[in-house]
């Protein structure tokens, strides 16, 4: 397996990604001044989930990636039955 790698300082390269980490930044890490790296890695860790479960993707069909992912194992779980 060969890494995925962008030309230096082009968002377009990885936009999703790009735009993901933004959030993230903008969201979480520019709101909280944290005193250890153990308080950090908790809220990036909370956030994440948080994102995962409750953020609405148009990409998605307007789901959140768990619902979508369980939308998904649904779908193939009664196709194999």
């Amino acid at each position: 397996m060969r890494p995925s790698t962008s030309r230096k300082g082009d968002c377009w390269d990885n936009a999703v990604a790009e735009s993901w980490f933004g959030s993230l930044e903008t969201e979480s890490l520019h709101r909280h001044d944290s005193e250890t790296r153990r308080a950090a890695r908790d809220e990036i860790m909370a956030w994440i989930a948080n994102d995962n479960n409750s953020r609405l993707r148009s990409t998605l069909g307007y789901l959140s990636p768990m619902a979508y992912e369980k939308k998904c194992c649904a779908h193939v779980l009664a196709e194999a039955a």
